[in-house]
C-alpha cells in the first residue's frame, strides 16, 4: 500500500507481500486506494489538525495517510497481534511515532475507557470486519458523551447491503457514498 496524499504522498507503507508469507487464515480487507482518497476528499476541510481515530485499524492505511495530509494525531485501535506489528513497522518507518497511539485490544472496551476519560475526536473513522455486527454495537457507544467533538465527523466503512441507522441519540446521517461493493456513511452530530 502507497500513501496517495499529503507530505508522504507515493511512501510504500506494508508491502503485500508481507501478508501473503506471514498470513494463512486471515481475512484482511485494507480500505482500497480509490476508497480512501474518496474518504480524504470527503474529509479535506476537516483533517488539518483534527484529531482523529483510526477504529479496526489493521495496517493503518487510513490513520496514516490522516497524518500525511496534515491531522495532528491519529489513535490506531487493533486486536490482531499480526496487524499491530505491521501497524508498529508503518508508524516507525514512516516517522510518525510522536504522533500516534496505538491501543492494543478490543473497540469496544478502548472506546468505554475513553467516555470514562472524557477523550474527544475531531473525526472517527471505523472499519470493521464487512459481515459483522460491530457497526451496530459500536456506534452507539460513540454516540454517547463527548467522543465525538461538536463539530465532528464520524464516518463508517462498510459493505453496500449493510444498512446503518440514519439517526441515533446525538448523531444523524449527513451523506453515504457508494464506491462499488463500499460504502462510506458520513455521520455528524444532531444540532441540539
Amino acid at each position: 500500500m502507497r500513501i496517495s496524499g499529503g507530505i508522504d504522498k507515493g511512501r510504500l507503507t506494508t508491502a503485500r507481500g508481507f501478508f501473503v508469507r506471514k498470513s494463512t487464515n486471515r481475512k484482511i480487507r485494507p480500505t482500497s486506494t480509490k476508497v480512501r482518497e474518496a474518504l480524504f476528499d470527503i474529509l479535506r476541510n476537516n483533517i488539518r489538525g483534527a484529531r482523529f481515530a483510526d477504529l479496526y485499524a489493521g495496517t493503518g492505511s487510513v490513520g496514516l495517510e490522516a497524518l500525511s495530509r496534515g491531522c495532528s494525531e491519529t489513535t490506531f485501535i487493533e486486536n490482531d497481534q499480526f496487524l499491530i506489528t505491521a501497524l508498529r513497522n508503518n508508524v516507525q518507518k514512516l516517522g510518525y511515532e510522536r504522533r500516534v497511539c496505538i491501543a492494543e485490544g478490543d473497540v469496544h472496551k478502548f472506546l468505554e475507557r475513553a467516555l470514562e476519560k472524557n477523550t474527544t475526536f475531531d473525526i472517527i473513522f471505523l472499519d470493521p470486519p464487512y459481515h459483522s455486527d460491530e457497526i451496530e454495537n459500536v456506534l452507539p457507544v460513540i454516540d454517547q458523551g463527548t467522543l465525538v467533538h461538536d463539530k465532528g465527523i464520524v464516518i463508517v466503512e462498510h459493505f453496500f447491503k449493510k444498512n446503518t441507522p440514519d439517526t441515533l441519540n446525538m448523531l444523524k446521517v449527513c451523506r453515504s457514498y457508494r464506491y462499488g461493493d463500499t460504502m462510506l456513511t458520513l455521520y455528524r452530530k444532531k444540532c441540539l
